[in-house]
């Protein structure tokens, strides 16, 4: 039985490794102009949105516009002015980010543009001519509370959306605010990864690191956490700087994925979890459940109340629920460990359904349908390499 499975295994390895990875395409004309963030904004928390941007440019035939901040005492002056009017007089398209203008003198067929918060739409205001050049345009609101948008000036940049043709929001539940704001279809659209990025298969690197924790966290689980680690022979990995930013984006990602792939248990807790000011009573799926998953991690914390986290995440053992005012998150992990087959389970269960549901060919393909576009041939390719990996797994 062994010799069995082995020979499937190496079999679907050598199926896996005849796809040349990444699939990008350079030999058609661009139909997609992306716009991005990342010319003066290298906050971590922005690296999942960079990471779609440039697996779109993998499996899709695009251009990347990058606007760069533009810092003088002259433009500062004249940024500070515009603001200023523009709020006074509520007139958003006076707004401006500080970004340098660009001039748009080719046609797309779409113009996708991911925000992550809502003062970066104010960007579109430097860039001229897109809505001209562009047949459809596509806003992705990464993060957007419905008690924000009771706020005048969040308010008033979102109003710069109604040029759009089609809005999606990671948060489901302002899904109904937005659209009744901008009045244009809005759909929730969730978070997503490069699962063959993320994914520990076929290499399978041994899971050093006992608990990775990355971003917000319960001070009394790391607290917890902290004494188990100079207790026993445990490794604890956490944040210990506040307000990081990546030198490099990609070098970031593929540390962050390195090291979920080499971790037994992942903390992921609901959206904002201790920011109650901020979402209210509003409850959101995270990206650190996209991602714990894609890794093989087992993931520890808070799930989300909402629809999105029962749809996107219902299989079992998903996300072991842990309180965030736990003091036995040891004697929590000691009781996992004890049922090594369960833990199995819940490993192959993550990565095979990250493969096969949350990758970012499938959330480029659902914005594709709505906007009347057609797949294209890398992203069939993708589609077969993902699932080739998942049955790789499945025989683990």
């Amino acid at each position: 039985m062994l010799k069995t499975t082995t020979h499937k295994l190496n079999f679907q390895t050598k199926a896996i490794s005849s796809f040349q990875k990444p699939y990008t395409n350079h030999h058609r004309k661009p139909r997609v102009l992306i716009v991005s963030m990342r010319g003066y904004q290298s906050e971590a928390f922005r690296s999942a949105e960079y990471e779609f941007e440039d697996v779109i440019n993998s499996f899709d035939s695009a251009d990347l516009l990058s606007q760069k901040y533009v810092s003088s005492f002259k433009s500062e002056a004249k940024k500070k002015i515009a603001n200023y009017t523009g709020l006074a007089l509520n007139q958003s398209k006076l707004l401006r980010s500080g970004c340098e203008e660009l001039v748009i003198d080719r046609e797309y067929d779409l113009l996708f543009f991911i925000c992550q918060h809502f003062w970066d739409l104010t960007c579109i205001n430097d860039i001229k001519g897109w809505r001209d050049k562009c047949k459809k345009a596509v806003l992705w609101i990464d993060e957007l509370w419905a008690k924000e948008i009771e706020n005048h000036k969040t308010a008033l940049c979102l109003k710069l959306a109604k040029d759009f043709d089609y809005i999606f929001t990671t948060q489901s539940q302002s899904v109904n605010a937005i659209s009744q704001l901008v009045k244009r279809p809005c759909y929730s659209l969730p978070y997503a990864v490069d699962a063959v990025k993320f994914c520990p298969y076929p290499q399978d690197p041994q899971r050093h690191i006992d608990v990775y924790s990355i971003g917000r966290r319960s001070p009394i689980v790391h607290q917890s956490l902290l004494k188990l680690s100079e207790r026993d022979n445990f490794l604890y990995l956490y944040d210990t700087l506040k307000g990081l930013e990546m030198r490099n984006y990609k070098e970031h990602r593929t540390l962050y994925s390195n090291l979920i792939k080499r971790s037994r248990y992942f903390i992921a807790n609901k959206a904002k979890f201790d920011s109650g000011s901020q979402t209210g009573t509003q409850e959101e799926l995270g990206s650190r459940f996209f991602e714990g998953a894609a890794g093989g991690a087992v993931m520890l914390g808070i799930p989300p109340a909402c629809e999105a986290y029962s749809k996107y995440f219902d299989w079992s053992d998903a996300v072991i629920e842990v309180p965030d005012n736990t003091t036995e998150i040891a004697d929590i992990i000691a009781e996992l460990d004890a049922q090594p087959e369960r833990l199995h389970k819940i490993r192959k269960a993550n990565i095979i359904n990250s493969l096969l549901r949350h990758d970012w060919v499938y959330r480029w393909e659902e914005i594709l349908n709505k906007v009347g576009l057609e797949n294209t041939a890398e992203m069939l390719v993708r589609k077969t390499y993902l699932n080739n990996l998942a049955k790789v797994v499945s025989i683990v």
